[in-house]
């Protein structure tokens, strides 16, 4: 029971973690690593795919430590961080700027908002005045658009 309660806690509060990560960080002084995200330049991987590491390393070891000192609270909070980084894999990488061409036919409302809702995000390419820093959380706007 901790282990799942631990699981879906993690997964919801990634999705506010990721907001303030995206807003604070990613929009202030870790600009550098993500600017080539709004200002692509051709290559496979950026730098922005760094981040992938400050979301896999924690979630790596509280899975692993979890496992070895038997706290499944702490293994179930980690798999949720790491179900987490496959979605948005899935719906930022895949979807939204299809870096990999595996759902091109998808025509559902939700992911429709959501790639709408990034669009309006990367027509400003400055770190500065940027909206929607969201990912799965879409504001009803974008909906019906």
């Amino acid at each position: 029971m901790w282990f799942t309660i631990a699981f879906i806690l993690a997964f919801l509060l990634m999705e506010g973690g990721a907001w303030s990560a995206h807003k604070y960080l990613m929009h202030g002084p870790l600009w550098s690593w993500h600017e080539d995200h709004h200002k692509p330049n051709g290559n496979l991987f950026q730098k922005n795919d760094r981040f992938f590491l400050i979301v896999a390393i924690p979630s790596w070891l509280c899975i692993m430590l979890g496992m070895i000192y038997g706290n499944y609270f702490v293994v179930g909070f980690g798999g949720g961080i790491a179900l987490y980084g496959l979605v948005y894999f899935l719906v930022h990488d895949v979807l939204i700027h299809r870096r990999f061409k595996w759902f091109d036919k998808t025509d559902n409302s939700y992911f429709r908002a959501i790639r709408k809702a990034h669009k309006v995000h990367h027509k400003n390419q400055y770190k500065e005045h940027g909206t929607c820093f969201g990912m799965l959380l879409v504001p009803r706007k974008y909906f019906n658009v």
